[in-house]
């Protein structure tokens, strides 16, 4: 027969089972910071091209598509590794993959129709699922950060193509590359917390 746990064994149980419920929901930051670091170069880049008038001999915006592949490989390698899915992630993988189908399809009409003014698009929809993903998780640099995506859409309005790249390029600093440095720092302080 079992012996009942004590108030202290149940107390230290409970704490231990929400060290690694804390454990688990923490987000490395490292798909932010690849993707805000990414959009700031394309952005950069086609910026220059348009400034200067100058061909590099392919579309810039392509390594987006190239990082795609590494994102869904450390995605579906870190899904196995969980030991249980939480309703926060499932919730996130839905809101995360209608974001990427709606860039899909936003792109394919630019390409289609020509991209005269997507850049206005593109920011607003980089809002969507940062504004949600800092909202769920009550992380204020990403609220922020959509809605400075928001901002800078609109701004876009009234800017030629050239400068709304660089509006794209902030969206990228302040929507993914900032929160990404600041939830790795995080990770690495509570790695260290955990040794």
């Amino acid at each position: 027969m079992e012996q009942p746990f004590t108030e202290q064994e149940s107390i230290k149980l409970i704490n231990e089972m929400i060290g690694k419920v804390k454990r688990s929901y923490v987000e490395k930051g490292i798909a932010s910071i690849v993707w805000g670091v990414l959009i700031m170069i394309c952005s950069m880049l086609t910026w220059a091209r348009l400034q200067f008038n100058f061909n590099i001999g392919f579309d810039i915006w392509l390594l987006v598509f190239f990082a795609v592949i590494p994102q869904i490989y450390f995605s579906a390698k870190e899904r196995k590794q969980k030991k249980f899915v939480a309703h926060d992630d499932h919730t996130m993988t839905f809101v995360w993959t209608a974001f990427g189908i709606c860039i899909f399809i936003a792109t394919f009409y630019g390409s289609k129709y020509g991209n005269g003014e997507m850049s206005t698009i593109f920011m607003m929809l980089y809002g969507i699922p940062t504004f949600i993903t800092g909202g769920i998780f009550k992380f204020k640099p990403m609220i922020v950060g959509g809605l400075i995506c928001w901002v800078l859409s609109i701004i876009s309005l009234y800017t030629s193509a050239a400068n709304d790249m660089l509006l794209m390029a902030a969206c990228g600093l302040f929507a993914w590359l900032l929160p990404g440095i600041i939830l790795w720092a995080k990770y690495q302080k509570q790695k260290m917390a955990h040794v």
